[in-house]
Formats: C-alpha cells, structure tokens, sequence
C-alpha cells in the first residue's frame, strides 16, 4: 500500500522534437530527479503567470543546449506519481507540444536534476526507461517506471498560498467546451456577479479534480453547469491568462494564473437548460446562434471564450 504523502499539484509543458533522420530528442533524469536514470522529453513545470509555449522553450535550451520553435499542440494529459522517499504525490497536468530545432549545440549538464540529452531513434528509445508520458507521445509502450498512488487523495483544485510578495497567488488548470449542437448554436454560461469576470459569457467547463483527465473534467462540468450531454471532438488549443489581482469570492487579492484546455464538443441531443450548481460561478446558460455570437463584443466575453471561438472559427 502507498502510504499518505501530501498531495502537490503543477503544471508542465514539454517538447516532442525530431531530426531529419526521425530521432527524437530526450532527456535523461539525474540522480537529484525523482526517477534517477529515467528519459523524458525535454520540458518541465510552468512558472506562475508563464506562458506554457515559453516554459518549453525555456526548459528545452536549458536540458539540451537547443533553441527550439514551437510548431503545434500534440496533446493535453494528467497524471499522478507518488514518491514516498520524499513524502509526495504528485498531479501533473501536462503539455506536450511539437517543436523545430533553430539552433545551439547539444550539450550534457552536471548536478543538474537533467544530465544528458541525446536524439534517439526510436528502437533505441524502445529499450530505455521511458516516463509514461513519454513513451505515450513518441508512440512506444509506456513502462511501469512511474509508482501511482491506489486512489486520488482529497485537494482542491484551486488553492491560494502566500507569493515572495506577499500576495496570495493562484495556479490552476481547467478544461473547457466549445459546445455546439445540430443547429449550429453555441452554449455559453454567464459567470455570477460575485465571481472574476462576473456578468461576462464564459465557456462551460472549469477547474480539474486531482487524479482527473481534463477530457473527463470537461464532460463532468457540462453536465453540472448546463445539464447537457456532450461527445468530446478534439482539443482546439490551451489559453494561459494571468490577473495580478484578481477579486473573487474570497474577499482579497489574488495574483491568478489561469491554464486551461479548450475542446470542441458536441452536444448531439440538446436537453432543457439547467444550472444544477446553485450559488456556484455560474448564474445562467443559454445557447447562441451564429448571428446572435456576432452581435456579442469582445467585452460580453472571457478571454478564454474569445480565444477559443476564434480558434474553432465560429467568429
């Protein structure tokens, strides 16, 4: 049995790169990493209030000694890791993207929680201790090198602790729905008065439980906040929004950073609307038809749900 370890929570971005020959660029985890001696591909946590695309840039220069571009979003995935050795487990919500070499020199590092980097082929990556996720992305079986708790322990999935500054500061993943249904209309949910954003149309969807695939999150959410039923399509693109003091419920200032996951789904048998989380964020829900989204400015919005209709060009 795992024993109790203090839950930790983060969020991650990383790096699928390749070389003209169809090697893949990976990272080797050093004695000071959890899993010593374990490969991975380059990247690592997100910084409060950091764009992801520039945490994978920033972390793949500094594991490998190469400038890298980042091209596209492969995928969004969680998992969990304990390590009883330091008393842990751990939630990542994790990032991956695909990246172009632009240039530098491949280098190895010393006392550092990295220390090679090297392109590999895929049948010599085969034979090598991949962390799952790893494996999972370059397409090869992922092996049992991760120890995974028995069950999700109790966290939430917004907390707020004191910054160097003093302020209270907040980072939280979230998954969110581009939810269309036959007719073509939009479902939005307007967020509470009390609440960041408050009066403003917002996406239906939000924070992720510990242990939970944003996919499965954003599903459960819909249901909560509109009653409807979805069919998740695909994954549109990952938003990362930060308000240095963000007002809420809570009564004081929080520095928030926000990353959230955004999909497309289909709600294939509309359902009366309901809000079934009385008193919570969202106070209304209604569906929206092509020509009444074109009347809503940019000020009716949340910034994730400009973002994300653009980026499934439906405005």
């Amino acid at each position: 049995m795992t024993p109790a370890l203090e839950p930790l929570r983060r969020i991650a971005a990383y790096a699928v790169c390749t070389d003209v020959n169809g090697r893949y660029l990976l990272v080797r985890a050093s004695a000071r990493a959890g899993t010593p001696g374990v490969w991975s591909l380059p990247g690592g946590a997100v910084d409060h209030g950091e764009d992801p695309i520039h945490t994978v840039v920033r972390e793949t220069a500094a594991e490998t000694g190469l400038s890298i571009t980042v091209t596209g979003l492969r995928h969004v995935l969680a998992d969990m890791r304990a390590l009883p050795h330091r008393g842990i487990t751990i939630h990542t919500d994790r990032l991956i993207y695909t990246g172009t070499v632009r240039g530098g020199t491949l280098c190895d590092r010393v006392g550092q929680p990295t220390d090679l980097a090297r392109w590999l082929a895929p049948a010599d990556a085969e034979l090598l201790p991949l962390r799952p996720f790893t494996a999972s992305a370059i397409n090869l079986p992922p092996g049992p090198v991760d120890l995974r708790p028995e069950e999700a322990p109790d966290f939430p999935s917004f907390y707020a602790s004191p910054g160097p500054d003093g302020l209270h500061r907040a980072q939280r993943f979230a998954a969110y729905a581009v939810a269309t249904d036959p007719a073509g209309r939009l479902l939005l949910t307007q967020i509470s008065p009390r609440y960041p954003g408050g009066g403003r149309w917002h996406l239906p969807g939000g924070g992720t439980d510990y242990g939970e695939q944003p996919g499965n999150a954003l599903i459960r959410e819909l249901v909560e906040e509109t009653g409807q039923q979805g069919r998740l399509v695909d994954l549109l693109g990952v938003a990362s929004h930060r308000d240095a003091a963000s007002l809420g419920p809570e009564g004081y200032p929080i520095d928030w950073h926000g990353v959230r996951a955004f999909y497309r789904v289909e709600v294939d048998h509309p359902t009366p609307l309901k809000v079934t989380d009385i008193g919570g964020s969202t106070c209304d829900v209604r569906w929206f038809a092509p020509g009444d989204l074109a009347a809503l400015t940019d000020d009716d919005l949340t910034e994730v749900t400009a973002e994300a209709i653009h980026a499934a060009g439906l405005r």
